[in-house]
């Protein structure tokens, strides 16, 4: 849900931000899996068209190129730093630009009912800008052919 909204809010920025590309994956994923049920309709009522996503775990080659990796959990974090080789340079909770003290984590609802979908996205939604704006404060250079 986090790739997805981050990258509908990309959508309505100038360029180089609007070209950046979004990919998700995951750190215990398996390939193809579609979207569950509850993250497509937590989405969908924001807007966003969920239905057309599949899963891919997390490989060394989209860590080398990511200008910016963000994650939900600290132990997220942690298992990414702990595969790659060598850890990417900017490994971040999603959280961790809004400047707010507090729970930095955003919980998995994958499992549970719709109302855990529903509030982990607007955490995201709330965040989003924040990303958005710490993507601008970054050279152009590091922003080009992402």
């Amino acid at each position: 849900m986090g790739a997805a909204l981050l990258r509908h809010a990309l959508a309505a920025q100038p360029e180089p931000l609007r070209s950046l590309k979004v990919v998700s994956a995951g750190v215990a994923s398996r390939s193809g899996q579609a979207a569950s049920p509850h993250a497509v309709t937590a989405l969908k009522k924001v807007g966003i068209d969920l239905k057309g996503h599949l899963s891919q775990p997390l490989t060394q080659g989209l860590l080398d190129h990511a200008l910016l990796v963000l994650c939900m959990t600290g132990a997220h974090r942690d298992m990414i730093e702990d595969m790659a080789e060598p850890a990417p340079q900017r490994v971040h909770l999603f959280r961790d630009f809004t400047g707010a003290k507090g729970e930095r984590e955003i919980p998995d609802p994958y499992g549970l009912p719709l109302p855990a979908y529903e509030s982990s996205r607007d955490v995201m939604v709330a965040d989003v800008p924040s990303i958005i704006a710490y993507l601008q404060k970054l050279p152009a250079a590091a922003l080009s052919g992402r």
